[in-house]
């Protein structure tokens, strides 16, 4: 899907079909009230007629119609006005482009609504944006009748001077689009390796430096946490790094995501319930690369190291027992007590390389516990952190990002969970209490004193169920948190 921008009078704008917000309880303003003059007054005569009551994502499409250039016109309900915000936004954007999309059509214009002082214009047009690729995209990757297609072209009306934030939507649209698709990928298709291919394939399309480590250079980087969950499967493991060098000779930011491409929970086995989503198990992985493909797209003048640790987690005479001790790459051993419980490992010997290769600041990104679903719900990541100022850091990108995260306590309490007798620490904390915090506790022993963030993301990270804004299956959340970040990194 093109993004473009266009200047012209509503009325003289083509398109298959033009969309307008309508605000609730206040009169006709802005895209609305000059549609409304050029078609009669037909938009004050639905209004009072209370068949367009502007209520959040109400739809009304408008077939035959005369007096504008589109062929069609649909009006969607902003809300209350004092309501809006980034999310609220790409919610107005997604609902369009859900029902819009159920069709073939070349162009959707849309109007950029005017949000008054609480939003600015170009933060405005990147959530509608945003909105639009959300609800075009479809998780039936391999359905033999396509249901939902996305317009060639979404024409977003506006000032010229948003030319710049539009190109910025158009990039983090497509990096989210993308981590969707690997998300949605059946298993039988993306495995470590070929999710390394796409790594190769973004890195020569953007320029990234890609590094691509087998299991003898795995071995070599004594990263024996990880390859112990890739032990029972047949397909062998990978680890992915990507650079990009824009900052010169300032810090390195660290981006980690765990990607354990299919988890059957491994001698643990999980139910056949438990496991029939475990394809998202990678979508930390996936988040990595796409905000990478992102970050290099946008030429943003900073460094950026991207380590994506890529295993299936499958039972087999192989596997890694419970019992087992590990050596991980830092040294430490670790008590394996539930082979379930392996996202935690690979993402030690992950953390432990983007330390050693001297990253100033961490992010990592899994898919890591249930737990953190049970306490937070299924569109709220839980945010664990060894240091304040960049947790609130993390913060604030996710909220400009109209992403939503919540901090969680690290006291120092919750190591006694992970407390062995045999080893370091175990990979359990031995309890159905604070599980998504000791997971965290146990991460932290893997990052020494650089100020890291953990960010659970096993409930935003997939949708159970259809709704207004979005197909079930992945959503590629947490792509623009990381662009964001990224972008503010050095202020």
């Amino acid at each position: 899907m093109r993004l473009t921008l266009q200047t012209s009078p509503l009325a003289k704008v083509a398109a298959d079909w033009l969309a307008v917000g309508i605000w609730e309880n206040e009169p006709l303003a802005g895209a609305a009230l000059e549609l409304d003059a050029k078609l009669g007054g037909l938009l004050s005569r639905l209004r009072e007629a209370g068949d367009v009551a502007g209520k959040v994502r109400e739809l009304t499409p408008l077939y035959q119609i005369s007096g504008i250039a589109a062929k069609r016109l649909i009006l969607i309900g902003l809300g209350l006005r004092g309501k809006v915000d980034f999310a609220s936004l790409v919610g107005f954007a997604a609902a369009a482009a859900k029902m819009l999309s159920a069709k073939p059509v070349q162009r959707v214009a849309l109007a950029l609504p005017d949000v008054g002082p609480a939003i600015d214009a170009d933060t405005a047009l990147r959530a509608c944006a945003a909105g639009f690729y959300q609800g075009a995209s479809s998780a039936g990757l391999r359905k033999s009748t396509i249901e939902r297609t996305p317009p060639e072209e979404l024409c977003i009306v506006a000032s010229a001077s948003l030319q710049e934030s539009l190109r910025r939507a158009w990039i983090e649209g497509r990096a989210t689009d993308l981590a969707r698709e690997l998300v949605n990928l059946p298993p039988c298709d993306l495995y470590p390796e070929t999710f390394a291919e796409r790594a190769r394939v973004v890195a020569l399309k953007t320029g990234l430096e890609l590094q691509i480590l087998d299991e003898q250079q795995l071995l070599a980087e004594r990263m024996n946490a990880l390859l112990a969950v890739a032990r029972g499967s047949e397909r062998p493991p990978r680890l992915l790094v990507l650079r990009h060098r824009g900052g010169g000779d300032k810090p390195t930011l660290a981006l980690v995501g765990k990607g354990v491409t299919f988890d059957s929970g491994g001698l643990s086995l999980k139910t056949t319930d438990q496991m029939v989503d475990m394809k998202c198990d990678m979508a930390g992985a996936a988040a990595v690369l796409a905000a990478m493909q992102a970050i290099a797209e946008l030429q943003l003048p900073v460094n950026v190291l991207g380590v994506m640790a890529l295993v299936e987690n499958m039972p087999s005479g192989k596997a890694m027992k419970l019992g087992d001790v590990l050596k991980a790459r830092n040294g430490k051993t670790i008590e394996v007590l539930n082979t379930d419980a392996e996202g935690r490992l690979i993402l030690a010997d992950a953390l432990a390389y983007a330390v050693d290769q001297k990253a100033s600041h961490l992010v990592d990104l899994a898919t890591l516990t249930g737990a953190c679903m049970v306490a937070l719900g299924y569109d709220v990541a839980g945010l664990m952190s060894n240091d304040d100022a960049w947790s609130q850091k993390v913060l604030s990108a996710a909220q400009a990002a109209g992403e939503k995260a919540w901090p969680l306590p690290m006291f120092p309490h919750y190591r006694e969970m992970i407390k062995s007798d045999v080893a370091d620490m175990k990979n359990t904390g031995g309890s159905r209490y604070a599980g998504a915090i000791s997971a965290a506790k146990f991460l932290e022993e893997f990052v020494g004193e650089t100020p890291w963030v953990h960010l659970d993301i096993a409930g935003p990270s997939w949708a159970e169920k259809e709704n207004a804004t979005r197909e079930a299956g992945g959503t590629g959340c947490f792509v623009r948190t990381l662009v964001e970040l990224v972008r503010i990194f050095y202020g």
